[in-house]
């Protein structure tokens, strides 16, 4: 498919997205956000995606809003507006997407872009990367779903710091805090990335999903709640093809070939 602000590449199972506007460090101006919904819509239906890398052209993952991006003199952009139809669609693509997305970060995660980032189920960072909750630095409170990713990951009173101080988080930072999950030299990130999805596309991509919906459902239920959804999933899955397959290949001693099915 062919986007005015983004690459979409399909190999081998793997979708790779990159945000493509790197003159402006890939910040996210009402072309990019319309993009990037349609791109995770089809990749969402679309068989042959099975695993997907988010990533950014140039020096940047994504800087956030394109604050040049502004409405006319003399008139006031809806905030709520952009976020209901811009931001929030695409952090529920991203999230409710039962396929495993991949975060390749190449350069700075800030603001919206940091949110894009926490939103995705995986992150492999350059070393020189960072992220950043840029919004306190414009007077604005963190938004495309960060109150809610940095709360889970890191608590309230880290949560409180970050979205507070507005200061760059580097990669090796960010991997001790658990905001990342491994951090890699620039030159063999998207390497370390296609590899991790690749591994993604080759697995159970059903039970990736079913895995998805329990893990952010669990921190708002209780432990029966908890066990009952188990039970509910477990049955989806245990009805899968690739539940068959595993079975069969285990008791053949040989490796899965699993299809998502």
């Amino acid at each position: 498919m062919a986007f005015d602000t983004l690459l979409y590449e399909l190999d081998g199972g793997v979708l790779t997205i990159t945000l493509n506007r790197p003159e402006s460090y890939n910040a996210c101006n009402e072309q990019l956000t319309t993009d990037l919904q349609e791109a995770l819509r089809n990749a969402e239906r679309d068989p042959a995606v099975r695993a997907l890398i988010l990533t950014g052209a140039g020096k940047a993952f994504c800087s956030g809003q394109d604050l040049k991006d502004a409405p006319a003199p003399g008139t006031r952009r809806s905030l709520s507006d952009s976020l209901q139809r811009r931001y929030n669609p695409i952090i529920r693509r991203l999230t409710g997407m039962p396929k495993p997305i991949v975060a390749a970060l190449n350069g700075a995660a800030a603001g919206a872009g940091c949110s894009l980032a926490l939103a995705c189920d995986a992150r492999i960072a350059a070393e020189s990367s960072y992220l950043l909750q840029a919004f306190i630095n414009i007077g604005l409170v963190p938004d495309s779903g960060s109150s809610y990713f940095l709360a889970r990951m890191v608590g309230y009173a880290r949560a409180f710091e970050i979205a507070t101080l507005g200061e760059k988080i580097f990669a090796p930072q960010a991997l001790e805090l658990g905001l990342v999950n491994k951090v890699v030299p620039a030159e063999t990130l998207m390497e370390e990335a296609r590899a991790l999805a690749a591994r993604y596309a080759a697995g159970p991509t059903r039970a990736y999903g079913y895995i998805k919906k329990m893990l952010y459902r669990a921190g708002a239920t209780s432990l029966d709640e908890a066990l009952d959804y188990e039970v509910f999933m477990q049955e989806a899955a245990g009805r899968t093809g690739d539940y068959t397959e595993g079975v069969q290949s285990f008791v053949e001693k040989r490796k899965p070939v699993f299809k998502g099915e």
